[in-house]
């Protein structure tokens, strides 16, 4: 077992910052703007559809094996890091492509390199705090990471969006491309991993058949885990991917005027989810992980059926900021949670698999759009309650979960 020699957790998780910069930049701004200009208006949606389709599987089935693959790496400078400089160094190829692809099939292709690029770095990236962070600091190190991720949401929003707005997709990617690369280099030379002495060696094939396989007897609380958070995911993606049409019914603006609102309350929220997750992260180091998700949760519901009483744009706020504090105290301590249960031998490839319920519930959460437009054909907004209500139930349901999961607090080493 690696002895844990206390790396500054800003090292560590600083790459999580690019993460989040690299793909709230292309999957709600750069890649609708690419597909609308490679195909017909009358299939972009759809277009864009596949794309996104595409990359969910690839996430799904890339992520977890490189994070395997590293787990039994013996390279010289550690499990982790050769596989984030290789993938990294890959993305920057894959955007080039992706920034001048000049038919839909060609981006397809750049976007599917990308996303087996940057989950060759996501995956094994995924393993260095269980391996280089002490077992009683694992809720600030999760803290620390849910904030560089929302940071980079709140960048994303201001930097991205500017450049966007004035038609400079090209800068966009290279913005993407420099952040990525600088994150790398304060990892790669912030962190120093121990290299692995000894593994057994695997053929691949066996490698990959066996990346899924979870032994349920002695793990059943990741599994429970998992599937708590698949559907507390999907309640947060039912309030989010339909939030701008609801606040053009509310509100009873302009799809521009309620694109405008929405990004507004979206950038307002990541700030209320940053101020929450460190302290959030390093409570539940004191007092356990179940009780604050149990408590985001219950909040989730409560802030997902609130947004139904709004009637203008101070209450949609506030109502907002219930769920903000929710999804900040969920977002840390779960994946703390996730980190106290896996084991620390095969870190790696269990995160990597607790990446299915993550990709999951945004498949699922497409069944919202059916859900409001069927009761919204019965009666204006109808729709809307039972999109959140359904939100609610699912926010109860992935809470109500986690009487199955039992607590496992790691030994200081």
């Amino acid at each position: 077992m690696q002895s844990k020699r206390g790396n500054g957790l800003i090292a560590i998780n600083v790459y999580w910052f690019a993460l989040s910069y690299l793909w709230n930049s292309l999957g709600p701004l750069v890649l609708p703007m690419l597909v609308a200009g490679l195909v017909p208006e009358a299939v972009k949606g759809s277009a864009l559809g596949l794309l996104t389709a595409i990359g969910m599987v690839v996430a799904i089935i890339v992520q977890p094996l490189a994070g395997a693959i590293s787990d039994r790496s013996t390279a010289r400078w550690g499990r982790r890091r050769p596989f984030m400089v290789a993938g990294t160094l890959a993305d920057m190829v894959f955007l080039v492509a992706l920034a001048v692809a000049p038919r839909y099939w060609l981006l397809i292709v750049a976007y599917f390199g990308l996303q087996v690029a940057s989950n060759v770095a996501h995956g094994p990236y995924q393993g260095l705090i269980p391996d280089r962070v002490a077992p009683e600091r694992w809720g600030q190190a999760s803290g620390v990471k849910q904030l560089a991720e929302i940071l980079g949401i709140i960048v994303t929003s201001l930097v991205t969006g500017w450049l966007l707005a004035r038609g400079q997709v090209l800068l966009t990617i290279l913005s993407i491309m420099a952040v990525l690369l600088v994150t790398l280099a304060v990892t790669v030379f912030g962190v120093k991993e121990e290299p692995l002495q000894r593994a057994t060696p695997e053929p691949l094939l066996k490698t990959a058949l066996e990346t899924f396989r979870i032994d349920l007897r002695r793990h059943a609380g990741f599994v429970w885990v998992l599937v708590s958070r698949l559907f507390i995911v999907v309640a947060m993606n039912l309030v989010r991917n339909y939030l701008l049409y609801y606040i053009e019914y509310l509100l009873h603006m302009t799809p521009q005027q309620a694109a405008d609102t929405a990004g507004t309350l979206m950038a307002i929220l990541a700030v209320a989810i940053a101020l929450i997750v460190f302290p959030a992260g390093a409570l539940s180091d004191r007092v356990g992980r179940k009780p604050l998700i149990v408590f985001s949760g219950l909040l989730g519901a409560v802030g997902s059926l609130l947004l139904l009483l709004a009637r203008s744009y101070t209450q949609l706020l506030l109502f907002g900021g219930v769920l903000g504090l929710s999804i900040g105290i969920f977002l840390s301590v779960n994946w703390a949670l996730l980190t106290d249960l896996v084991p620390e031998e095969e870190a790696g490839r269990y995160l990597g698999i607790s990446n299915l319920a993550t990709a999951g519930a945004g498949a699922l959460g497409g069944i919202g759009g059916p859900i409001m437009d069927v009761f919204n054909a019965q009666a204006a907004g109808r729709g809307y309650v039972a999109l959140y209500v359904v939100a609610a139930a699912c926010y109860l349901v992935g809470t109500a979960l986690l009487a199955k999961v039992r607590e496992v607090r790691r030994a200081v080493v």
